[in-house]
């Protein structure tokens, strides 16, 4: 009798723990990149009150007899498809298309060991003209330093990553303009009248994207299942390419969002009334006594 208060309590816990993340996913419904989670229930432990026997010459096969003892939390995934790309016309706001994969890098102090990693592709230009996101942290990518005229470009290093920033002034001319293209390369117009490459972003690939850590702010930081993140550029196999214009939103569905709440809301409510019934036959076992 006791076993199935117990019960009650667990599958209890596990439904709060749903629903906790259920209305997590409801709030961020409007969060740039934002990646949904799921929960996963699984059996706990099982008591034997009979072990299974096999056939003998005087009868069948007997199956065990087992009491389960509760359910728990078996895991919490982060469900890693790509979310829509909403336009937005602004030039630097960007959406990886064809690479759920990759990330956008950053960090916080410009050092390649201390990187983070985004598909929030909202970008500013700070006070020293260095392409960051909306809480400050550096873009990575690679840097053409010198910058390389447009015309006689033929890529650049890979490797090692740092900030990128938007060079003001190349061979004394001054920048009119610049853009971005599907690869991330970063091309600016002089007043010169030439045009010069200035950098390019780089994205960031995992084995296992569903094994990174959310770390607020939009961020994920690399965990021991993840893998060790593969730098690389737009356009590369794997690594989608860049939209500019546009921004990634929430990979939410609302609709399977209240679907789960209403069977996570009547699965704890039928927890809580085993609860209640289990307490009922134990004050009848009470009673008998009078």
């Amino acid at each position: 009798m006791l076993k199935s208060l117990y019960s009650g309590v667990t599958g209890m816990k596990s439904q709060q723990t749903k629903m906790d993340v259920i209305s997590n996913n409801i709030a961020n419904v409007n969060t740039t990149g934002f990646k949904t989670s799921r929960v996963r229930f699984e059996d706990m432990i099982s008591q034997i009150n009979a072990s299974a026997q096999g056939g003998t010459a005087n009868g069948g096969g007997i199956n065990p007899q087992q009491v389960g003892m509760g359910v728990q939390v078996g895991s919490t995934d982060t469900i890693m498809t790509a979310g829509s790309l909403q336009t937005t016309g602004r030039d630097l706001d960007f959406g990886i298309q064809n690479g759920d994969n990759s990330f956008f890098v950053v960090s916080s102090s410009g050092d390649q060991a201390d990187v983070q990693f985004t598909r929030d592709g909202g970008f500013y230009t700070d006070g020293d003209n260095q392409l960051v996101t909306a809480s400050g942290m550096r873009i990575m990518g690679y840097a053409a330093n010198p910058a390389i005229e447009y015309g006689s470009f033929e890529g650049l290093p890979t490797g090692s990553v740092t900030p990128l920033t938007i060079e003001q002034t190349v061979n004394g001319a001054d920048l009119q303009s610049y853009s971005v293209d599907n690869t991330g390369l970063i091309v600016g117009s002089y007043s010169d009248g030439n045009s010069y490459v200035i950098g390019q972003i780089a994205l960031a690939n995992f084995a296992n994207p569903d094994g990174l850590e959310k770390a607020g702010g939009n961020m994920y930081v690399q965990t021991a299942n993840s893998g060790e993140y593969q730098l690389g550029t737009a356009g590369d196999d794997g690594y989608g390419v860049i939209r500019s214009g546009f921004l990634e939103m929430s990979n939410v569905d609302l609709a399977t969002e209240f679907t789960e709440m209403i069977v996570t809301s009547r699965a704890y409510q039928a927890n809580s009334r085993s609860i209640t019934t289990s307490d009922e036959m134990l004050q009848e076992l009470l009673n008998l006594k009078r």
